[in-house]
């Protein structure tokens, strides 16, 4: 990806995340041009997926979205010096990987997310 996301890299984006997680009711986001975009809102109608677009200087309306913000901006934005695109696509893939798949997340009895990292069930005794 580069810079700038338009309407077709999201209409790729969010196929491949129906195909790995499902079609959604509904889709909350800001009112970008990436995401109103008649092609977008056009194939989320016929998908059946209704669109909750924010209002215009109301960041409450999406409180995880402004948390998690607020945690890459601390965790990551202010503590590293990205001065090429590509220095700042590795660092912030890191940065992804260890949020979503390492990191313990209270929600999960801090354990962390990825799959690889859950308790195995115990043995179960043969008797």
């Amino acid at each position: 990806m580069g810079r700038r996301f338009t309407a077709e890299d999201v209409l790729h984006r969010l196929v491949q995340l129906f195909l790995k997680r499902g079609v959604p009711a509904h889709i909350r986001s800001d009112n970008g041009p990436e995401f109103t975009a008649r092609a977008v809102r056009g194939w989320l109608a016929r998908v059946g997926v209704r669109t909750l677009y924010i209002e215009p200087g109301s960041p409450w309306e999406n409180g995880y979205i402004e948390s998690f913000n607020g945690k890459f901006r601390e965790e990551f934005l202010n503590r590293e010096l990205l001065d090429t695109v590509l220095k700042a696509r590795v660092l912030t893939y890191r940065w992804r990987r260890e949020y979503n798949e390492v990191r313990p997340h209270s929600a999960l009895n801090y354990r962390p997310p990825a799959p690889e990292a859950f308790e195995p069930l115990p043995a179960r005794s043969l008797n």
